[in-house]
């Protein structure tokens, strides 16, 4: 399970950019720069956590169409919520370094969710492959 223990890292530093660099004032963060920054680490954390969990091993990063096809194989539910990761993580803070204290916290519940289900349901996944 390495790779939920590399996801949960990069969460980790996506929310220690958002505390230390991107100075909260209020309920808007300052630098935009570490937003996005803060975004692209987020959904990398994502997407790590579901290479490892489709066991994925090229060094070339899939599309998120790729993505969704392969959660729609396995869990239909979970489509909503890397789409939500994209747009919100990858979008709206990587792309358009939203400011906004409740985007980013929406953003890294979602990128939590979606490493917590990848860890839960990885040993799941493999049984039901073996039988």
């Amino acid at each position: 399970m390495e790779h939920i223990i590399e996801a949960r890292r990069y969460l980790d530093n996506a929310r220690s950019i958002l505390k230390d660099k991107a100075i909260l004032e209020g309920n808007y963060y300052q630098d935009k720069k570490y937003v996005r920054m803060a975004g692209y680490t987020a959904y990398t954390g994502i997407l790590v956590a579901l290479d490892g969990f489709f066991e994925h091993k090229g060094k070339k990063r899939k599309s998120k169409e790729w993505y969704i096809d392969q959660l729609v194989q396995r869990n239909k539910k979970m489509v909503q919520l890397f789409e939500d990761g994209y747009y919100i993580l990858h979008l709206l803070m990587g792309y358009d370094g939203s400011k906004n204290m409740k985007v980013a916290k929406e953003g890294l519940k979602t990128a939590e969710q979606l490493i917590d289900w990848a860890e839960k349901n990885a040993i799941k996944f493999r049984l039901e492959e073996i039988n």
